[in-house]
């Protein structure tokens, strides 16, 4: 790893470190917003207490993740082993961040973001569908970002089985398996809604 692909591991770590929902909560908000829902630092704890600064704080998050795979992928070309730290590290440092003792968020959005920086368009529309599509499925976050993971892992054997990113998406899906794992304890069940939609086709 060369002194610029260091520097944009570093660079993409500390951009996903800053924890702009926990700081729009107190700043804006006068909230601390790990006191709602499961405790969560991140956005969507965010829009719990106020949809349009969630808005904000999603937005950020999806930013923050996408600038340095962004620039690494399409304007350094860079690829191999680096460009697998460089789309990994602003997740990190959401999940970890140094600026809340290592407590970070969840890093969905983040992660979101990443997939925007290394495809513009492929992954991040279809993963934003296939999510969108298992929220309606099955109860539970957790098990809902676990599967879409899981899909787009196999889109990317079947369409473009580039083994960095089947590591990259690997790292991903064990990092918010991580941080989801207390929704991930429960076992994977159907919404009653996505049920009775079946009784009434059975």
């Amino acid at each position: 790893m060369n002194t610029t692909e260091l520097l944009l591991v570093i660079a993409g770590f500390f951009l996903g470190s800053l924890m702009f929902s926990f700081w729009i909560g107190e700043l804006a908000l006068k909230r601390d917003i790990r006191e709602v829902g499961d405790g969560n630092p991140g956005a969507f704890n965010l829009i719990a207490v106020n949809k349009a600064w969630g808005i904000v704080g999603v937005l950020l998050d999806i930013i923050k993740g996408s600038i340095t795979p962004f620039i690494a992928r399409w304007l350094l070309g860079i690829d191999g082993a680096p460009l697998f730290f460089i789309a990994l590290a602003p997740a990190l440092g959401h999940a970890f961040s140094p600026w809340l003792r290592f407590r970070g968020g969840k890093a969905i959005a983040v992660t979101y973001g990443v997939w925007i920086g290394l495809t513009v368009w492929e992954a991040s529309i279809f993963m934003a569908l296939v999510l969108l599509l298992w929220f309606k499925i099955v109860k539970g976050s957790g098990w809902a970002v676990m599967l879409t993971m899981a899909v787009i892992m196999v889109y990317y054997l079947i369409t473009y089985p580039n083994p960095i990113f089947l590591f990259t998406l690997l790292a991903h899906w064990a990092l918010l398996a991580y941080k989801y794992r207390d929704d991930l304890r429960q076992p994977l069940d159907l919404r009653e809604s996505f049920k009775r939609r079946i009784w009434r086709t059975t």
